[in-house]
């Protein structure tokens, strides 16, 4: 066919399918006929020198005539095309890169080549959701042995941006999350870069929680850096807390994370290459990672935390990162809030000593910056603790903050939400467990994270005392509908926060 009969013209649509890229094209349209493109086909657009793999929705009413096509809005933006501009229709190649993903579904293991193909073709935008989960789910069913998370790690460093600084060291902390309202980093790179170390913090958006520490921190300033911005503000003030989507390191992290979230999947592999990969890009030489080790936290027991720490020792070690790993008590949430807003006032008082500060937050804070510390060469080895504290105390911490939030284009208040609903106890008693998977539920199903304000708010401890009627949890959501889709799970569940007779049930 030649190639002005292959041409469609650009009609926007408004379509949003956050990182998917999708053509919408008419099913009777002359090239899907002459082609025999159908719907799921992957399609090669061209709009003069840039060109972009979608996947073919297809039109069967008068959305769109025979000869418009419009796109997703995630084409539109890594198109560069504007309403009304040609495109150019093709097939596009056949995705060699799948047969090894294939081989991965059928347990065989993958070598250098074949993870750096795959990872390529799936920044490239090669791979479709499809493709993208049918990976997802392989390395988290047959799982990736410590060869294959070094080669993962390294094939995901190689195709992004990367960051170089003058200084060293350059400390940074992670959690492997799992645990809700955990959001120690703000503070941590508040007291850490108050000390004098230097600290660019790149964070996830959530994957399967109500809140990553990017979304908390959006709700009290920009996060949506560049990589000049990032620079600008880790010079200007020793640290950082961005999300690290906007600067391209390790970008095929991000797309994995969109997958992920949608399948509820976080497997062992890509969870070690996900860290180390995002934090060698930043130009990271020290790492403390907070693992919670807990019944219904992300890491269960001690075993799979020995064995999950030695992957990130190793694989970091593998790649120039030294790296330490803290185990932490993942029995109950750290703060009282969960969602992203009620996390950042959590943050905010923990900075600023308010007297009704949750205590585990700031003692967790505390515990991870002095080991920031100590592995920076800050301090020697158990003396950490003093200074961290002193820096939060004397409102050191919350000066740097504030002037980090300045840098990043300015502080402000996160949003409250309009609707809240308290949750009771049932009984009387003592609280003797938390299911933080369902307490993430709850968040999740009142509309966090997308819902900045929503979420909910704990008001017990474990072990604390409760009579019948007493407030154990508020429920907060921006429309009355995810309030009521909250509470729906909620009722009836008194697994939730469990009540026992005394103290030690």
């Amino acid at each position: 066919m030649a190639d002005h009969e292959n041409r469609l013209r650009l009609r926007r649509l408004g379509i949003d399918t956050h990182q998917e890229t999708v053509i919408y094209m008419r099913k009777d349209c002359h090239i899907c006929r002459a082609e025999g493109f159908k719907a799921q086909a992957r399609i090669w657009v061209t709009a003069g020198a840039r060109s972009i793999i979608a996947t073919l929705n297809q039109v069967t009413t008068d959305l769109l005539a025979p000869e418009e096509a419009s796109l997703s809005e995630a084409g539109w933006a890594r198109l560069g095309v504007s309403e009304g501009d040609e495109i150019t229709i093709a097939h596009a190649r056949h995705l060699d890169s799948m047969s090894d993903v294939r081989a991965k579904v059928y347990g065989n293991r993958l070598d250098g080549s074949a993870m750096q193909t795959i990872i390529r073709d799936v920044v490239s935008g090669r791979y479709s959701d499809i493709h993208l989960s049918a990976f997802v789910t392989a390395c988290s069913s047959v799982g990736l042995n410590r060869e294959e998370m070094v080669l993962l790690t390294r094939a995901m460093l190689s195709c992004g941006e990367r960051l170089h600084w003058s200084q060293r060291p350059i400390v940074d902390k992670h959690s492997v999350g799992g645990l809700p309202g955990n959001r120690t980093t703000p503070i941590v790179v508040a007291i850490v870069a108050a000390c004098g170390l230097i600290m660019p913090k790149t964070s996830s958006r959530a994957i399967t929680s109500p809140a990553g520490t990017a979304d908390a921190m959006e709700t009290m300033a920009p996060v949506d850096l560049d990589m000049a911005r990032l620079r600008s503000v880790v010079e200007r003030e020793g640290g950082c807390i961005a999300w690290g989507g906007s600067v391209q390191l390790s970008p095929a992290d991000d797309i994995f994370i969109r997958v992920e979230r949608v399948l509820d999947i976080d497997s062992e592999g890509q969870l070690v290459a996900s860290i180390l990969s995002k934090k060698a890009a930043a130009g990271s030489t020290h790492l403390v990672i907070d693992m919670p080790v807990g019944p219904t936290a992300k890491v269960r027991s001690a075993g799979d935390a020995a064995r999950l720490s030695a992957y990130l020792v190793e694989v970091g070690e593998a790649i120039g990162l030294s790296v330490q790993v803290v185990a932490t008590d993942g029995l109950q949430p750290v703060g009282r809030g969960i969602g992203p807003a009620l996390e950042a006032f959590d943050v905010m008082s923990v900075l600023q000593n308010a007297p009704d500060a949750p205590k585990e937050l700031r003692r967790r804070a505390i515990a991870l910056a002095a080991a920031l510390l100590e592995l920076g060469g800050a301090g020697r080895a158990g003396t950490g603790v003093a200074p961290a504290e002193r820096t939060l105390d004397s409102g050191a911490a919350w000066r740097k903050f504030q002037a980090i939030c300045d840098a990043q284009g300015g502080m402000r208040s996160p949003p409250v939400a309009a609707f809240h609903r308290p949750v009771t106890a049932y009984r009387s008693g003592w609280i003797s467990a938390f299911d933080n998977r369902s307490l993430a539920r709850v968040a999740k199903l009142a509309g966090a994270p997308d819902a900045r304000a929503a979420g909910l708010v704990l008001h017990t401890r474990l072990g604390a005392e409760v009579q019948s009627g007493d407030p154990l949890f508020t429920i907060h959501a921006e429309t009355p509908g995810e309030l009521e889709y909250a509470l729906n799970y909620v009722n009836g569940r008194r697994d939730i926060v469990t009540i026992g007779d005394g103290e030690e049930d």
